[in-house]
């Protein structure tokens, strides 16, 4: 039966990708494939390169070898085409406490660019899906975790990237500001956003439409999450042993030497 993810003309297309920090080779071999408006999930143990492999696919990392792909694009070379294409959210977003939720908009409605015609429309539109249109006048050093986690997305979409990158994006919120988190993915995944994002939680592997697993670098299996569950009782189950059996051949590896 033919993988439905192997796609001629994929969102996202890394080939053989590698990234070092002095003698450390953080990322080794890496490539997978992103099919246009799915969500594509990264998890893994920590240190397993996942925060990497999202720097590289948004430009803040150039790799050691291996090519990266967006949109048809060779992403070393042609970076400033892609900048518009791209929504990259790192662990600690950039928020601006001092300034409120509708001043941090209209900050980086002003780094993208967006027209002005278009300013009202699309800060309605990204605070409404965020439920955060009756807080605009509230500093965002006094909104809640998941509050400003929903605000820097909403500043990340602002300029409606084909591409949408997270890293970790719930990490440390609550399940219920967690939950509304992931509602609005769906909701971005429905209307055409191709996502691409790593997280500490199963529960939200699950809710992607394909992930890879990362450890000590490079990638030990990529699937559906139903086939990478397997017969476990759940992913969770099924994702700690296979990073046990990955240690396990290290380990025998290295003492073979």
């Amino acid at each position: 039966m033919a993988d439905p993810f192997d796609m001629a003309h994929p969102m996202v297309d890394v080939k053989n990708l590698s990234v070092r920090f002095g003698q450390i080779e953080a990322v080794r071999n890496v490539s997978f494939c992103v099919e246009a408006g799915a969500i594509f999930g990264l998890v893994g143990s920590d240190g397993a390169g996942k925060s990497s492999v999202l720097r590289l696919l948004a430009g803040m990392l150039r790799p050691a070898q291996g090519d990266i792909y967006i949109d048809g694009l060779n992403a070393a070379r042609e970076r400033r085409k892609l900048k518009h294409r791209v929504g990259y959210m790192p662990q600690r977003f950039g928020l601006y406490p001092d300034l409120t939720v509708d001043e941090n908009m209209a900050f980086f409605m002003d780094v993208f660019g967006v027209a002005r015609a278009r300013r009202k429309e699309r800060r309605e539109k990204y605070l409404g899906f965020s439920n955060l249109l009756p807080f605009a006048g509230r500093m965002a050093g006094n909104l809640s975790g998941g509050m400003k986690q929903k605000l820097g997305l909403a500043c990340v979409l602002v300029h409606e990237p084909k591409l949408l990158v997270l890293d970790e994006p719930t990490n440390g919120v609550d399940p219920v500001s967690r939950r509304e988190f992931w509602d609005i993915l769906i909701r971005m995944k429905d209307s055409g956003m191709t996502i691409v994002v790593s997280t500490a939680y199963l529960d939200e592997g699950e809710k992607c439409d394909r992930l890879a697993l990362m450890h000590a670098g490079v990638i030990l299996e990529q699937n559906v999450p139903a086939a990478i569950r397997g017969a476990h009782d759940s992913l969770e189950a099924a994702v700690v042993l296979r990073i046990r059996e990955a240690d396990k051949e290290l380990a025998h590896d290295l003492f073979s030497l």
